[in-house]
């Protein structure tokens, strides 16, 4: 059996998508999309269970129709759940061994609709072999889902509005012509990364967690000078991802947010679940953001509650779009302070943690997850993207035990020039401690000759008798030997 011949419900136009929604010894808690074409029947779910139930329509839109629910299955070996009569296992006793898979970056700033998907979804289709040898309990992908940042071209105004200076982008008004164009690029987008052959078979079958990054709505959002991020367009283009997020990547009732959220309100997507043994967290570093500040307090709020919830000894997964551990970044910032105007990659480096501007919440978010592993002994791992290179870090806290951070990226995104793995491994050999007497230190992956390996790739996390450790599949050199964490 391949990627291509499986099997899918004939009335379906892109779907099911599986959503996690934590689980105990007893049930997983999960949520499920399907999209149809206007004036299809609600598909049936038939979980394992539980008597058939239509699925409630949560959106109409473009000629489809978006419906969704919520529901539990048992733990057990043979759990799982149908669609219209098609039938999807799923991995539901997640008290012993399992497996994690983690992805980001899931495509390219220009031309990603144009590319081979026998070239571009190399790496899926490897994940997906990978699952049927081994099913996944859970699949977290870590920011830039979707690159929608040629969503500005989706209408005429749209695109004269980017082309503008600076200066002029305010005084272009949003209007509903506008608004429908670049919600239709935002729907289409989606509805054919759901089609993706190996991506369809993966996320029918291995509950999903997701958070967004600033592809998913475009490039830098909430790092640009207030003249872009503050204009009519700008917040026009944030309201279409935002909607088609809410749907595709929350799996969620746009009226009735996933258990999930803490913030109910929506003004932050962070979010957090319980499993056996362990918990992920979700932080919405983008919602809130602004040049100065990288969420907003209930964002915060959200963040450290959910790293309070967690049992006192099980990990937590923390899942930062953005790399926790990196390397002194503000060195560049303060070089581009020599050059006049808002330079090419300035909103980029803003985006990190190590930005200057950033630097009291980067402190904040370390000292969080250090308290949690000081004061209830469990550990936490960081797993992040956004970068296009593998690598790896640790902070070594005071009591000896270490905060590890993985990173994996991208998925699909074409690796970077080696140059750039280059100059990161060097300006990473300075070291840093932003939190006194925890230096952080960048580290090579397993087998690996350089800190940064420039290479397409995804991330395994797999618990054996209760120990954990992490893996990387890279495109070009294969698996890496697993790392303890």
């Amino acid at each position: 059996m391949t990627c291509h011949d499986i099997e899918a419900p004939p009335g379906l136009a892109a779907g099911p998508i599986l959503y996690a929604r934590g689980a105990d010894a007893l049930e997983a808690r999960l949520g499920v999309v399907a999209v149809t074409r206007n004036g299809a029947a609600a598909p049936v779910l038939h979980a394992d269970g539980s008597d058939p139930v239509a699925l409630r329509l949560r959106a109409r839109l473009f000629g489809h129709c978006v419906w969704g629910a919520d529901f539990a299955l048992p733990a057990g070996p043979d759990a799982g759940y149908a669609i219209d009569g098609v039938r999807y296992l799923v991995r539901t006793d997640l008290t012993g061994d399992l497996a994690i898979g983690f992805v980001s970056c899931n495509g390219q700033e220009n031309g990603d609709e144009e590319r081979s998907h026998e070239d571009r979804d190399v790496m899926w289709r490897r994940l997906a072999a990978d699952h049927r040898r081994e099913p996944l309990a859970l699949l977290l992908h870590g920011g830039d889902q979707l690159y929608a940042d040629e969503a500005a071209n989706a209408h005429p105004e749209t695109r004269r509005w980017a082309a503008l200076p600076l200066a002029e982008k305010p005084g272009v008004a949003w209007t509903p012509d506008m608004a429908e164009a670049v919600r239709g690029y935002f729907f289409r987008r989606y509805l054919a990364l759901m089609r993706q052959p190996a991506t369809a078979e993966l996320c029918a079958r291995t509950p999903s967690m997701m958070i967004w990054d600033d592809h998913d709505i475009f490039d830098g959002w909430g790092s640009h000078p207030p003249d872009l991020q503050e204009s009519p367009v700008a917040l026009g283009l944030f309201e279409a991802a935002r909607e088609m997020f809410l749907l595709f990547q929350l799996g969620a009732d746009p009226a009735d947010l996933p258990a999930t959220c803490r913030d109910r309100s929506g003004g932050n997507f962070s979010q957090d679940a319980a499993f056996p043994g362990f918990a992920v967290l979700l932080p919405d570093l983008r919602s809130e953001r602004r040049p100065d500040r990288v969420m907003g307090e209930a964002g915060w709020q959200a963040f450290e509650a959910g790293l309070a919830a967690a049992p006192d000894g099980d990990r937590r997964i923390v899942v930062s779009s953005v790399p926790a551990l990196g390397p002194r970044l503000s060195l560049v910032e303060a070089l581009l302070d020599f050059y006049p105007g808002q330079q090419q990659y300035e909103d980029d480096l803003r985006d990190q943690w190590q930005s200057r501007g950033h630097r009291a919440e980067w402190k904040r978010f370390l000292s969080a997850m250090e308290g949690e592993m000081l004061r209830h002994g469990g550990p936490v791992t960081v797993v992040s993207g956004e970068i296009h290179l593998a690598t790896r870090g640790e902070m070594r806290l005071p009591n000896g035990s270490r905060l590890h951070q993985l990173v994996a990226s991208g998925i699909t995104h074409p690796k970077p020039p080696a140059a750039m793995a280059i100059g990161l491994g060097l300006l990473s050999r300075l070291g840093h401690s932003p939190l006194k007497g925890r230096p952080i230190r960048l580290k090579r992956l397993p087998g690996q000759a350089m800190i940064y390996t420039a290479d397409r790739n995804y991330l395994v996390l797999r618990r054996r008798a209760g120990e954990w450790s992490g893996a990387w599949e890279l495109e070009e050199s294969g698996r890496t030997p697993e790392l303890g964490i």
